[in-house]
Order: C-alpha cells, then structure tokens, then sequence
C-alpha cells in the first residue's frame, strides 16, 4: 500500500525528525531504547491483564481461590493472605478486599451455631481495627453454596467514610476450625447499586471475588 503523502503545511513528521538521530546513535544506544520499549509495553500489558481478568491461589492449611476484576495487588495487612484495591484518579480508597486466617476455638456442634457465637467476640474487637466503627448489621449469608457468617458496619479511614462487611467462612466439612475472615471496604459513591454496608460484595468489583471464592 502506498504511503499517503502529508501536505507540506503539516510536516515534518516525528519519524523524519528523529530519523538522523537514530541512525547516528550507537548500536548500544539502539538497544537500550528498544529493550526499554519492551519493557514498557510488557508492563502495560501487565497493567491491563491485573486491571481486567485475572485470579488468585493460595496454598498451606487453608488452600483457596478465586478471581477478581479491575483491583491490584498491593501489601497485605500483617498476617493477612492477600489484599485488593482499587483507588480513584485522585488517589482515595475507593474499594479494598483482605483475605487473612480465621481459627475457631474447639466445638461441639454445627457450623452454624458456632460462627454466630465466634462472631461476637470478633466484633467486640473490631473498633481496634477502626477506631470509629459503627456497627450496621450482622446474620447468617452464603457464599456460593457454603454457609458463613456477615459482619456489616460503617467506619472512617483517612477522613472518608467507608462501608465494610466482613465475611467469617470456613470449609463445609464437620469439625472444621480453620478458614478465612474475608475484609471488604466501598467508598458510598464506589457502585450505585450498593445502597449500604449490608450489600458490599453483592454488586460492583467486589462481587466477583466472593461470587467465584471456593476452597481447595
């Protein structure tokens, strides 16, 4: 296909200006541009991958997964598993998502009456966690097919007020002691279809990492 002439008004163009350059630097120099260029590109590619599709595997004694959509990685909480987030062109938290260790005291009994009394104490501490807490609800959920406990409340990090729900989920097996304590933080104004603390993760960018978590 033949090159389609610019008008003499609208040039020279960039390549024709640099043209002399890059044939004058030094084969050194050559590959030092190029090798950066690919290193830019991977990472965008990288970028958008983290940004669109991508998941999530633990292994140890809790083994887990799960995928997740438009969040990145960042530092997880001390003793935590991972941490999620995604923040505003202007730098403030707009959505946060932690997954650390849950162990339940020894019980006798079922799941479901267990995890309700564990939940009282695990709220009692919560305010060490968010020094202006606010409890909004709490009561039996699922996740998938699997019976967990929800923690929902109102706090205030860095000046901007956050809904939280926190998810206390444990493996479907009898006995079972161990599982994860899954932290989810939105900004009010994160997804207009999240109308309160009670329905974080229901709707928006959290939604998918609950919707898809499985064990194993």
């Amino acid at each position: 296909m033949a090159a389609v002439r610019m008008k003499p008004q609208y040039g020279p163009t960039l390549g024709v200006l640099l043209s002399p350059r890059w044939r004058a630097a030094s084969p050194l120099a050559r590959g030092v541009v190029i090798a950066a260029c690919v290193g830019l590109l991977a990472l965008l590619i990288g970028a958008g991958l983290t940004l669109e599709n991508a998941s999530y595997s633990h292994g140890g004694r809790v083994p887990f997964s799960f995928s997740y959509r438009n969040l990145y990685r960042v530092k997880p909480d001390p003793g935590g598993f991972v941490k999620m987030q995604r923040h505003r062109a202007d730098g403030e938290l707009e959505d946060s998502l932690a997954v650390g260790p849950l162990r339940l005291p020894p019980y006798s009994g079922n799941l479901s009456g267990e995890l309700p009394l564990y939940a009282a104490g695990y709220i009692a501490g919560l305010p060490g966690r968010y020094p202006q807490f606010e409890l909004a609800g709490e009561g039996k959920t699922k996740v998938d097919t699997m019976f967990a406990y929800a923690v929902s409340y109102t706090t205030v990090l860095d000046g901007l007020t956050m809904w939280g729900r926190d998810i206390l989920l444990l493996p479907e097996r009898p006995g079972a002691r161990e599982g994860v304590d899954i932290a989810m933080l939105t900004s009010p104004t994160a997804d207009s279809q999240v109308d309160g603390p009670p329905e974080v993760g229901l709707a928006g960018v959290l939604s998918r990492p609950l919707r898809t978590f499985s064990f194993g």
